[in-house]
């Protein structure tokens, strides 16, 4: 069977690559964290093991966009549905597609979306940005398409109706697997798992002369990483893996104001900010 580059295999689309032997730029991507809602009094034992089960903390619910190279790049793309304004104490919301007019984009505008992990505030915005390509671990796409809802199976956290949303940009030819770790998702955005936050999640490296790490859940707080602390993960096994995987984002980045967490409001007094909007990287 003759392939075009880019053509869908099985109904998933292919990434064509770099044409081989041919060094490619790093795009200079600016990098904005848009905070489309909050969660005030949260439990800070569920965001941090081991604290104190009687502390809350303030969170901020945030997709981040990547833009440059003639791309918008959403990493997470918040949510939508009504069943989970009653499940969370969910204030100061905003529709993701509208939180992001506040950098002058228009969804139809999005070109990508990469989904840390399939959580319904993670994953649960991908319809509103109808021309994006999705972006997903092969191995969080077919667990929670397939044996979580099994005998047995995980799906906490999980939107029965995100999930249908993701089989259904599949089958129209714009969902992208990620193959595993260290994968070069687009043009200078890596890919690194490791943190078993969901059965699969991810979390990316944007490349540059400042590298960026956007940790999303598998590092919900600057005190996650602060004190090399887990969060929520898959399994009670998956703690230390988790815990490996912050040193590792650490690492990566270079300086740990580079590493962005989920969840952390302070991301907001940290980089310079307006509105719902903080710059974590301006263009150059």
């Amino acid at each position: 069977m003759l392939l075009l580059a880019g053509a869908p295999v099985n109904g998933i689309a292919q990434d064509a690559g770099h044409p081989e032997g041919v060094p490619q730029p790093t795009p200079a991507y600016t990098i904005d964290a848009v905070r489309y809602a909050s969660i005030p009094g949260f439990r800070t034992a569920g965001l941090v093991m081991g604290a104190d089960p009687a502390e809350r903390t303030d969170i901020a619910m945030v997709f981040w966009v990547i833009r440059g190279a003639g791309r918008v790049v959403l990493f997470d793309s918040g949510f939508h549905r009504e069943r989970w304004f009653s499940t969370f104490d969910v204030t100061d919301y905003l529709r993701p597609d509208s939180a992001l007019t506040g950098l002058g984009v228009a969804a139809t505008e999005v070109t990508d979306v990469i989904v840390s992990h399939a959580h319904w505030d993670h994953m649960g915005g991908i319809e509103l940005f109808p021309e994006a390509t999705v972006h997903i671990q092969r191995e969080e796409y077919e667990y929670y398409t397939g044996a979580a809802w099994r005998e047995g199976g995980r799906r906490g956290g999980i939107d029965e109706d995100d999930v249908v949303a993701l089989v259904r940009r599949n089958l129209a030819g714009r969902v992208r697997l990620v193959e595993g770790d260290d994968v070069e998702v687009l043009p200078g955005i890596r890919a690194y798992t490791g943190a078993r936050h969901t059965y699969a999640s991810q979390y990316i490296l944007v490349e540059g002369a400042e590298p960026f790490v956007l940790a999303s859940d598998n590092g919900y707080l600057y005190r996650n990483f602060e004190t090399r602390t887990a969060g929520a993960t898959f399994l009670p096994t998956d703690r230390s893996g988790n815990e490996a995987a912050l040193e590792r984002m650490l690492r990566l980045a270079g300086s740990s104001d580079r590493v962005v967490p989920g969840h952390d409001a302070l991301q907001f007094a940290r980089f310079p900010s307006r509105g719902r909007v903080a710059r974590i990287r301006a263009p150059g």
